[in-house]
């Protein structure tokens, strides 16, 4: 247990099955701090809380921020749009509670790898449509943006891989077996055509990943449209370390303290 952080996991009813929360909260940080809403990797189909763990305490911490690990429904049981609309719910929850762990409403962060950085980006847009709630800020780690996968990188750039395309082709065929859905904007969101009104984002991408273009030309597409983004790609690093390069949890907490306001 980490003595610095109060950390609790609280079951919530999602969208369609209970799903569970993992609350990072430090310990002696009196202040009313923002929220970071962070979900885990593993292609939509895998990964957990505990796969989180790292990356969530280190952000709660170095903010510091309350964060909300939150163990969305994984595919092919629960396919599209259950994952996004379980992180809807979290948000939420996170902002019905925030008073209870002293944090602030009104300045709200999301962050995830891998599938994670989908479903944050998901959410972003969600919130965006929906107007109920406004999140300021998205930090997305070799984020897998594009079902199409036609925009990968070439392989011979990319020595050595950790996610090849034949899986993250399973990944995405798992997540959204309708055809249709691999181009709906909550699902997809390298497709999207609308993209204003998305909050300030942090792409960070991997040189060694076969996917790294996805984040990088969705930050291109986001900042022509005038949402402020920033890329930086990690020398050296491959999909899966990302999220616990140290650099990287760095830069985000950075990115999250310039943003929300720490």
């Amino acid at each position: 247990m980490n003595a610095k952080l109060e950390v609790d996991d609280v079951p919530i009813s999602g969208h369609e099955q209970h799903i569970m929360l993992r609350s990072y909260r430090p310990t002696f940080e009196k202040r009313t701090l923002p929220i970071i809403l962070y979900f885990h990797g593993g292609g939509f189909t895998s990964g957990d809380l505990e796969e989180a763990d790292l990356a969530a305490s280190q952000v709660a911490e170095r903010i510091p921020a309350w964060v909300v690990s939150v163990g969305y429904s994984l595919a092919p049981e629960f396919p599209f749009p259950t994952a996004p609309e379980d992180a809807y719910i979290a948000l939420a929850w996170a902002v019905r509670n925030a008073r209870h762990y002293r944090a602030d409403a009104d300045r709200i962060g999301v962050a995830g790898h891998d599938a994670g950085g989908n479903i944050a980006a998901g959410l972003a847009a969600i919130a965006r449509d929906r107007r109920q709630f406004r999140i300021s800020a998205q930090a997305l780690l070799a984020p897998l943006l594009d079902p199409s996968m036609t925009r990968l990188a070439d392989l011979k750039d990319v020595p050595p891989i950790d996610r090849g395309a034949d899986e993250c082709a399973r990944c995405y065929r798992a997540y959204l077996p309708q055809a249709m859905q691999r181009i709906h904007p909550y699902a997809a969101p390298i497709e999207s055509r609308r993209l204003v009104g998305l909050p300030p984002t942090l792409i960070a991408s991997a040189e060694h990943d076969l996917v790294r273009s996805d984040g990088e030309k969705y930050a291109a597409e986001l900042i022509a449209a005038g949402v402020p983004a920033e890329v930086r790609r990690h020398t050296g690093a491959t999909h899966q370390e990302l999220a616990s390069h140290p650099s990287v949890l760095v830069d985000v907490a950075s990115f999250f303290r310039r943003r929300l306001g720490t």
